[in-house]
């Protein structure tokens, strides 16, 4: 019970490590103690922690945080691509991919995106930019 309310007070509440730091947590819990607050604000299992870097199971580095409080997150889909992306300065990234892997669709905070089709080999077929450009390659099959 105790750890559980540790998860709900530290969910979202960036930066992690020195929050709980402030907070008192981070010297009071064993490092699976730790594991399992991480594992539970990310709401997917966390295989460990090292130098302000959380990682899953998978390898995948899903938070960083540097000596100052500035943090990064990421999320990954079941393939290991990078779906999001956000900062402490407050620039994300969304990014969908198709069955095969391949980037079909960028967005930023900027404003900035981007739109690709591909054929079912993965070539590229079509790409469309948020500022006009479009470039159609299906004419060259």
């Amino acid at each position: 019970m105790y750890l559980n309310k540790i998860v709900q007070v530290m969910n979202n509440d960036f930066p992690l490590f020195k929050n709980m730091e402030d907070y008192g947590f981070y010297d009071q819990l064993s490092e699976e103690e730790l594991i399992y607050v991480f594992s539970g604000i990310f709401g997917k299992p966390v295989d460990y922690y090292e130098d302000g870097n959380i990682y899953t199971e998978n390898g995948d580095d899903i938070y960083h945080e540097n000596s100052y409080g500035g943090w990064e997150k990421r999320e990954y889909d079941e393939n290991g691509n990078m779906t999001y992306f956000h900062n402490s300065k407050g620039y994300w990234e969304k990014i969908e991919y198709d069955d095969n892997g391949n980037e079909i669709y960028f967005e930023n905070s900027d404003g900035y995106w981007v739109k690709k089709e591909y054929d079912e080999r993965g070539k590229l077929l079509y790409k469309e930019l948020s500022n006009g450009v479009i470039r159609d390659y299906r004419w060259k099959r």
